[in-house]
């Protein structure tokens, strides 16, 4: 049999061409019986719609475009999850792109998505430079960024309170009595790694301290490198911020596996995400907890408050991140 068509799939469930339509559009009303009769038939004939017809007829492909930098960061797939099911859950589909963190990879996997002609895009720890913002902008693709904020207006972005939340390791830290602290920063070209260090610094500056600073570039291996370099000092740092669970794995692993030490009984290691492995008894990390739920939730609004309204303004929304007090850390548990 050749390509089936809807009014086949009609007369064979006994609706209207129009019925199968809207059993076959998100969001649109058709009745529990209806939708049996079209799904029973469609499948008897081997019926799939057309979503790139359907596009070009309607100007909508119900289709958002998520590009990620990098998914070995275990925050990212857990992300991508609830992102994925949020706006299904909203009759939108996801096509995922990953772009590594250079303006080339960017531009290159953003022409792709305009190509596609998807109704809006994510992105989860990327930048967005003026060009990009002012291209989407002109095709009418609203774009909102997710854990990663962009100075300027324009765009769109949704992230944890990572300026607070800097300030709140750094105030924990000094209340277990620390003062020799270092911290291995996130990648000092992400919005994220710049904000949580700037908190983390401003309140050890008020104490009177300057912690030692390495750019752990949100990878295992320098972070693991770094590690080295601090504990090989005359006066290796008592206590470690690291600007995410997964260098912190990596930290931990280098402390305890490789140099022979404690943790926390010879150096204290906080970490920032709380993903799942964060809670496992082989670490025990002390870690800031993005509340990926919320901000799933907010990025999700925001992009169909933009679909909905195109000329409705930027936004950029910050959520307040609890301290998870586990056993990497003197402190008291929570």
């Amino acid at each position: 049999m050749g390509n089936v068509t809807s009014l086949q799939v009609a007369e064979r469930a006994g609706v209207s061409q129009s019925a199968v339509s809207r059993v076959f559009t998100p969001g649109a009303s058709a009745s529990a019986k209806t939708v049996e009769k079209v799904r029973k038939a469609a499948q008897e004939l081997g019926y799939r719609p057309n979503m790139m017809a359907r596009a070009m007829i309607t100007g909508k492909s119900r289709i958002i475009g998520l590009v990620v930098a990098y998914l070995d960061n275990q925050f990212y797939p857990l992300a991508l999850e609830r992102l994925s099911n949020a706006l299904q859950a909203q009759g939108y589909h996801i096509l995922v792109f990953t772009a590594a963190n250079s303006r080339a990879d960017v531009e290159e996997v953003m022409q792709e998505l305009l190509d596609f002609q998807v109704d809006g895009i994510i992105t989860a720890s990327v930048g967005m430079t003026s060009d990009l913002t002012a291209r989407c902008n002109a095709a009418g693709i609203p774009v909102v960024m997710f854990n990663r904020g962009q100075d300027g207006a324009g765009v769109s972005a949704v992230t944890s309170a990572n300026v607070a939340g800097g300030e709140t390791v750094g105030r924990y830290l000094l209340s277990c009595g620390h003062r020799n602290i270092a911290h291995i920063s996130g990648w000092q070209g992400s919005s994220t790694g710049r904000d949580r260090q700037q908190g983390f610094v401003n309140v050890l500056t008020q104490a009177g301290i300057t912690p030692q600073i390495i750019d752990g570039m949100y990878d295992r291996d320098t972070a693991a490198a770094a590690t080295r370099t601090l504990m090989a000092q005359d006066a290796p740092p008592d206590a470690i911020f690291v600007g995410n669970d997964h260098m912190a794995f990596a930290v931990m692993d280098t402390l305890r596996q490789e140099l022979g030490l404690r943790v926390p009984d010879d150096v204290a290691v906080i970490g920032y995400d709380d993903v799942p492995l964060a809670a496992w008894a082989a670490y025990d990390l002390t870690t800031m907890r993005q509340p990926v739920n919320r901000m799933v939730e907010a990025t999700v609004a925001t992009l169909l408050a933009r679909l909905t309204d195109p000329t409705a303004p930027a936004k950029r929304i910050e959520i307040d991140s609890p301290l998870i007090r586990r056993g990497s850390t003197k402190g008291p548990k929570a």
